[in-house]
């Protein structure tokens, strides 16, 4: 049967209704238009003769990141990894962008299926995080003052230097998208636009931003495991949910991503909905050439700041 791979536009959406992929309700079918058609976004179909039999995508972040999702597959074509050849095919696609340094995706710990896709896929495993999710943290607040927000903008710099950029941990740049740091990912417009809080001892920052996926959220970002200990961290997260809540047309959420280890601290009935991990998978472009002589040859290795 004549195997096919090509960018989808809006004249397949057809083929993708007709899909068996065992998913109710499939949001790509809803957003199919803005997957094919708005900048930084990217959807590509395998064809099995006439019948589309898997797809999956990218999504670009920062001008530097290219996020892979939407990947599934037909039910009758399953068992001949038809998922990990596309996947492979739109990874090298988006590496064919000059400015991107970074492929990935990222799935639930519990999609086993997706995993393995991703691993066959020559993508390295970073560390779980549950995106977790409530409606309400006043059980944790301890009546005391909110933390003092951070204005200017050299001082947030170096709270992001010191704790991602130099170490290139993981940063949720958005709800769901998570990405491992490089100067790149932290625009002046963007540390401008999110929200810094100090504690008093000027030791622990918060990091807050609104975010829309679906619902409205307040993104609040805590890298360290002592958030059950610091006074008024609660008390700050709560203000700036309030004002979510306020500007939000249906439910408004605080969301924040938690290592296994702070989700194993929270207290008896803490309230917090914690879904399967998202388990982020990834590949630097540098990483990618050392591994692949050919693609070193074939793809335009740019320079950046990241070490790796």
């Amino acid at each position: 049967m004549e195997h096919l791979i090509r960018s989808l536009t809006m004249e397949d959406l057809p083929y993708l209704e007709a899909m068996e992929t065992g998913i109710e309700d499939d949001y790509v079918k809803r957003i199919f238009k803005r997957l094919v058609t708005a900048e930084g976004n990217r959807l590509y179909g395998l064809f099995l003769g006439d019948q589309l039999a898997s797809v999956c995508g990218y999504t670009i972040f920062a001008d530097r990141y290219a996020m892979l999702g939407r990947i599934r597959s037909d039910v009758r074509f399953r068992g001949n990894d038809l998922a990990t050849q596309l996947t492979v095919y739109v990874r090298d696609e988006a590496f064919k962008i000059p400015n991107i340094h970074w492929v990935g995706a990222n799935t639930q710990e519990e999609n086993t299926a997706a995993r393995r896709v991703l691993e066959k896929t020559g993508f390295s495993e970073y560390l779980p995080l549950y995106g977790a999710t409530t409606k309400d943290v006043s059980k944790f607040e301890a009546n005391t003052s909110p933390w003092a927000e951070v204005h200017d903008l050299e001082r947030k710099k170096a709270w992001i230097d010191r704790l991602y950029i130099q170490t290139g941990n993981i940063f949720p740049y958005e709800c769901y998208y998570l990405f491992p740091a490089s100067a790149e990912l932290f625009s002046d417009e963007k540390l401008a636009e999110w929200a810094f809080y100090e504690n008093e001892a000027k030791d622990r920052v918060l990091i807050t931003k609104k975010d829309f996926k679906k619902y409205d959220y307040l993104q609040a970002i805590y890298p360290w495991n002592d958030f059950m200990e610091q006074k008024g961290l609660w008390e700050t997260i709560t203000a700036d949910y309030k004002t979510v809540v306020s500007e939000a047309e249906e439910d408004a959420y605080i969301w924040m991503d938690l290592t296994k280890e702070q989700a194993q601290s929270l207290p008896e009935g803490h309230g917090f909905k914690l879904p399967s991990p998202w388990v982020l998978y990834g590949v630097w472009r540098k990483e990618r050439a050392a591994k692949d002589p050919e693609f070193a040859a074939s793809t335009p290795l740019c320079k950046t700041k990241n070490k790796s």
